[in-house]
């Protein structure tokens, strides 16, 4: 008898009995679940080596060309006020210095940005292709956990949009461990976290 013939007796024999079948629990939110920690969030996102800016609502383009000068940023598309996106190509992509985008929403307990392929997102090419990337997100747009952000993603996922979820600036490791960034994506991720506007 071959070790997978063994393997796999082994199995039928564990199965034969049928067992009891397990209801598991689908109710995955905590307490306290529906607030979502922003400060955690921006925390998480500087763990993650992208750069954390806190703005007001008035002060969104001033910090966005403010991000964009600090990197000598000035070939740059987008999503937002300001921005355009053109329908360019993967090479005129890759000639921007920047992009400048929103995003679907941001999951405090991860630190992660979800990009879902809408208007404020932009399309994927745009925010993969050019190697900055800078992140508008709304504190009421950060929710506290990944079950929260795929409730809110339920309705990109029946359009059949692409969802990506970015945790930093894109990174990878070769089997001795050297951190190679901009190999998936952007090499540096600014996030700017904006706070609601006061009310009147």
């Amino acid at each position: 008898m071959s070790a997978r013939d063994e393997v796999l007796g082994r199995v039928r024999s564990a199965l034969a009995g049928g067992g009891a079948v397990v209801e598991v629990p689908r109710d995955y939110h905590g307490p306290g679940a529906a607030t979502a920690d922003v400060d955690l969030f921006c925390e998480r996102v500087a763990d993650y080596k992208a750069t954390v800016h806190r703005v007001a609502a008035a002060d969104v383009p001033r910090a966005v060309g403010e991000v964009l000068a600090g990197h000598g940023a000035e070939r740059v598309a987008g999503t937002i006020e300001g921005f355009g996106d053109a329908g360019l190509g993967a090479r005129e992509l890759d000639a921007l210095d920047g992009v400048v985008t929103g995003c679907a929403l941001g999951i405090a307990e991860t630190g992660t940005i979800v990009l879902d392929g809408a208007e404020a997102s932009g399309r994927r090419a745009l925010t993969l292709v050019p190697d900055l990337h800078v992140c508008v997100i709304h504190e009421e747009q950060i929710v506290a956990s990944v079950p929260d952000a795929v409730d809110r993603l339920a309705e990109a996922a029946r359009a059949g949009r692409p969802i990506t979820l970015v945790s930093g600036p894109s990174a990878t490791s070769d089997i001795e461990l050297d951190r190679v960034e901009g190999v998936h994506g952007p090499r540096r991720l600014e996030v700017l976290v904006v706070a609601p506007a006061p009310r009147a």
